[in-house]
């Protein structure tokens, strides 16, 4: 049974948001209710700016808390797919794209980690399901946000590295 919300995450990828969640959950919790706490005891919390900063910081914790527990319930884990030719979730595409060549991981950006040279797109985006399934030398298109018809044409597959 498959889920059309799930990531296709490596192992490693998930074992490293899991530490992530992990150390969000514990100590980031509990440093950012120090510091909130510290923050109250300065006083008068409509001027606070460090309460506000706290409190602010504890709301993007909690949001990515929510985000990794999400992603992580729904995830698929799995070795990157040995590139066959077709286009899948976690393999690196080399597509013509409105006339650029752009190379690509098709999946989610926790994959890539640290690797800012490689654009991710995610098998949800109007991009990536369009081309799922799609082999080197097809073509078609897909329909961006301001409704214009994006050429698209798949020169290659590649195993993703890491």
């Amino acid at each position: 049974m498959s889920n059309d919300n799930a990531s296709f995450l490596t192992q490693e990828a998930y074992d490293r948001l899991a530490a992530e969640l992990e150390q969000l959950s514990t100590e980031g919790r509990e440093d950012i209710a120090k510091r909130i706490e510290l923050a109250r005891e300065e006083g008068d919390l409509r001027e606070n700016g460090g309460y506000h900063a706290a409190k602010d910081e504890q709301g993007k914790i909690e949001a990515r808390i929510r985000q990794l527990t999400a992603m992580l319930k729904e995830a698929q884990i799995s070795e990157a797919p040995e590139a066959d030719g077709v286009v899948r979730p976690g393999t690196v595409i080399t597509a013509c794209i409105f006339g650029d060549e752009e190379r690509f991981l098709l999946g989610s950006r926790e994959i890539a980690g640290g690797d800012d040279d490689l654009n991710v797109y995610s098998e949800q985006s109007a991009l990536g399901a369009s081309i799922i399934g799609m082999k080197i030398g097809d073509t078609g298109s897909y329909t961006a946000p301001n409704g214009k018809e994006i050429p698209v044409e798949i020169l290659n597959v590649e195993t993703y590295g890491g």
